[in-house]
């Protein structure tokens, strides 16, 4: 191991202790209590030409996602349903540990877990958006920018992800004689569930909530739980290596649920939903 290396490390080791010692008394670096997550705002029809779009900051992370849609042919195994897809970018704008270039593992790992949590929801009635079986379907892309990191960016993606799509306004199309056209008119998505994902790192026998990013830098281990509106966990993502105290998952799933209902009261609230 280098000299800087070995520097690094010590460093990394002393900010986790003074990490560590801050949980124990119930505090972090920046004031919240372990459980508590960073204001959330969200802002959402910035994107002109995009059909759906939202701005959410989540404390110092920015992420920005717009919706484009397409009208393509349905998968072979599910010829009665539309579809989409989920892709995330992580701009070098962002931070100095993004670089230029296709998608890096981040990105991909990014796009998988909010994918995830829409899907094993349940969140879009994917039949609505079939038009001709086995022909013609909406295609829906969704795609992810992270515009400022300050760590944890699943959940303000999420987050950002639900809300371009909640007040997206998809184009209409018809079929006419067999054959698709468009009407000029526009139709809303009416989401079936609002799965919300909280972020938890863990650090020896103790936990926080929405890591920032010097947390994030000391963490032994990350967790991302979705929960739905019915307090139903729709998934679960380890996405750090590391071993994690089994008798933790019961009350991080508990704080989880407690935290995406936080989360969702705000989105309902901004977003002037009728649930």
């Amino acid at each position: 191991m280098s000299l800087s290396q070995m520097k690094k490390s010590l460093t990394a080791r002393i900010v986790q202790e003074k990490i560590y010692n801050l949980l124990t008394q119930g505090m972090r670096l920046d004031g919240r209590s372990p459980t508590d997550i960073r204001p959330v705002s969200i802002v959402t029809g910035l994107v002109e030409k995009a059909d759906g779009s939202a701005l959410v900051s989540m404390g110092g992370t920015k992420i920005l996602v717009g919706i484009k849609t397409e009208i393509g042919s349905p998968y072979s195994d599910r010829p009665k349903e539309g579809s989409f897809t989920v892709n995330a970018e992580l701009l070098p704008l962002a931070s100095i540990s993004f670089e230029p270039g296709p998608p890096d593992e981040r990105g991909v790992e990014l796009a998988r877990v909010v994918d995830r949590g829409i899907r094993e929801s349940k969140c879009i009635d994917l039949e609505k958006l079939c038009l001709i079986e086995g022909e013609k379907a909406y295609i829906l892309f969704i795609d992810i920018y992270v515009l400022d990191y300050d760590g944890n960016y699943y959940d303000p993606s999420t987050i950002a992800v639900l809300a371009a799509l909640a007040t997206a306004k998809i184009p209409k199309y018809e079929v006419v004689n067999g054959k698709v056209q468009k009407t000029g008119e526009y139709f809303n998505l009416q989401l079936q569930a609002l799965p919300f994902t909280v972020t938890f790192g863990i650090i020896k026998e103790r936990f926080l909530v929405d890591p920032q990013l010097e947390e994030e830098s000391a963490l032994d281990v990350s967790l991302i739980i979705g929960v739905d509106e019915k307090n139903n966990i729709v998934s679960i993502q380890k996405n750090s290596p590391g071993l994690m105290p089994e008798n933790l998952l019961e009350q991080m799933i508990d704080v989880a649920v407690e935290k995406s209902n936080q989360i969702r009261r705000k989105f309902i609230e901004t977003l002037n939903l009728k649930i």
